[in-house]
Order: C-alpha cells, then structure tokens, then sequence
C-alpha cells in the first residue's frame, strides 16, 4: 500500500512539472563584466504639440520679470506705463503654456513663439533672447520643464495604457517594467516604437535581447511615443501548446507504465 501511496505521489509531482509556468526572458545578451557602456547624458525631449510647458523668467530684479511668469494674457498698464498682474490661482498657473497645433505658445509680453520640434535648451534660448533684444531684461534666466510628458504602452506586457513621467528622460526598457512583468507570448526581438518626427510617424524596431538597444535612437523615449510590444504568432502559440500537451502526455504514459509494473 505505501508503495501505491508513493507512485500516486510521484505521479502527480511529474503532472505539476508539466504546468505551464511565466515564461522567464534574457535581454541585455553579450554585455561584458568590467566593460563600460558609454551613457547618452544629453538626451534632451523635443517639444511637440499639444505638449503643456512650465516656463519661469527669473531676474536681479524680480519685479521686471513678474510680467513674464503669468499663465494667459493677463496683464493691463497702469498710467505710467507700468505692469499691473491680476492674480490667479495656482490651478491656472500649474496648466503651464499649451503648444498648439500649429506649434506656438503664447507668451506674455512676447506674443506668440513657434517652439515644436524645439528641445527645452533651444526653447530657453529662444525666449531669453527674445527678452534681451527687447530690451526688458539685460541678463534673464529662463527655466523650462514638461508638465505632461507621456507615453503608451501596448502589447504583451502585463498593463496597457498610458503612463506619464516625471521630467523628460525615462528608457524603454523603464517604460515596460512600469507595466509589470512581459506576457510569456512577448515577442522580445521584435519591439516596436510609434514616434511622431517632423509631422509624420515613424516606426522604429528594438531588440531587447541585446545590448545594441543601448545605440538605439528609441533607447530614450520622446514624448507620446507609443511602444508595442508585439505578441508572438499563433503558428509558434500552437506549437508551444502541442510541446506542453506532448510532454504532458508522455510524462503520464511513463508515470502509468511505472505505477502498472510496480503494482504486478
């Protein structure tokens, strides 16, 4: 009786063998102990529409740059000749500047600035200038951030949907862990990025087994790129099953065979 007891036992260890388990993956392949990979430090996100800007003019003298750090056109002249702000609360303030379809912000004082396809650097340089050859501020600092960097991600990943950064600067390989853990029919050689560049969208492919996504132009993702992490064919879905179910069945044919000797 306990040796039927232990057949049973082993039989049902090598059915549990048998079940399907989250397929485990390798990426980054061919990287070196000891080797150094040379870091891309000045990534900088390019400015697109519909993309909202915080934008902060600072000077020696806070008060001339006052009218410059007012979300809208809300700014009137008293009689001699000096701004007047209304105040606004801190809701309309954090909206930021939004980039219209056309790609201008309307900035106070300056009017309307065409900043798509700018970096946040270029963007900075613009607006300073623009301030010094008016002759309202001799030496101005010009901050500049996102309010509303995102991306998407879709696939055979564990959370589709859109996510947003905080900042400018997150890689690919950042962007997937955010959605939790790859599906056992991701197809890893195979990842795809929707990138908008110059009014048109651009497709480009990575390979995350390897360490060349590191020279990938998509390694940094850009604003409202859509990554999609493709699932692999049905065709290859089918023979996976056919192994498991293969397997399955031979691991019971010999656990049978081995139960029916040892009883006779």
């Amino acid at each position: 009786m306990k040796k039927e007891l232990f057949l049973i036992c082993l039989v049902l260890v090598l059915l549990s063998s048998c079940a399907s388990k989250q397929k485990s993956y390798l990426i980054l392949q061919g990287m070196e102990e000891g080797q150094k990979y040379p870091v891309e430090k000045k990534h900088e996100a390019i400015i697109q529409y519909d993309d909202r800007l915080s934008i902060k003019v600072s000077c020696k003298n806070p008060e001339l740059a006052i009218p410059f750090n007012v979300t809208g056109q809300s700014i009137q002249v008293d009689a001699n000749g000096n701004p007047v702000v209304s105040s606004m609360s801190a809701t309309t303030k954090s909206q930021g500047y939004r980039v219209d379809s056309d790609g201008y912000i309307d900035f106070p004082i300056l009017g309307k600035l065409y900043v798509q396809g700018m970096t946040l650097n270029q963007a900075i340089d613009l607006i300073r200038t623009r301030i010094i050859e008016s002759n309202y501020i001799k030496d101005p600092l010009v901050f500049i951030e996102f309010l509303n960097f995102k991306y998407t991600v879709m696939g055979a990943v564990g959370s589709n949907g859109t996510f947003s950064v905080d900042g400018d600067r997150i890689t690919i390989l950042e962007a997937i862990a955010k959605t939790g853990e790859l599906s056992s029919r991701a197809n890893i050689k195979h990842v795809s990025v929707i990138r908008e560049v110059g009014g048109e969208r651009q497709v480009y492919y990575v390979d995350l087994r390897t360490k060349d996504i590191f020279d990938s132009p998509c390694y940094f993702l850009q604003q409202n790129d859509i990554v999609y992490v493709e699932p692999r064919y049905k065709k290859k879905d089918r023979e996976d099953r056919s192994l498991q179910i293969f397997t399955l069945l031979l691991a019971v044919i010999s656990a049978g065979s081995s139960l029916y000797w040892a009883v006779k």
